[in-house]
């Protein structure tokens, strides 16, 4: 079987939004939401290589330095599959785009 990267992306905005909405409001989204999470993990924990997690604000190092940047990137998780497409399907009905405001997940093989 193949390893894949899974990052779950989400436009700032988005968490903008959110983050805007009444505290019950978002309160109630989470409730459903990390209850869906759970059920997720618990049907394909068979897959599941590491189990990941959502990630805060970005450092990035390059060339000119270090400083604060901003992506999508909002988490990830690693499962193994025989497919891309198989790995794929894992998320077709995930939370992430379901309930939350994410944006997508992006699946991609590990290569090295």
């Amino acid at each position: 079987m193949a390893r894949f990267l899974a990052v779950y992306t989400m436009q700032p905005e988005a968490v903008t939004r959110f983050r805007a909405m009444p505290k019950a409001d978002q309160d109630a989204v989470d409730a459903v939401g990390l209850e869906q999470w759970k059920e997720w993990e618990r049907r394909h924990a068979a897959a599941f290589l590491e189990p990941g997690g959502m990630v805060g604000k970005t450092l990035r190092v390059g060339k000119s330095g270090t400083a604060p940047a901003t992506n999508t990137i909002c988490g990830y998780v690693v499962v193994e599959a025989d497919t891309i497409e198989d790995a794929a399907r894992i998320f077709e009905d995930h939370p992430h785009i379901k309930t939350f405001p994410g944006e997508g997940i992006d699946i991609m093989p590990f290569v090295t």
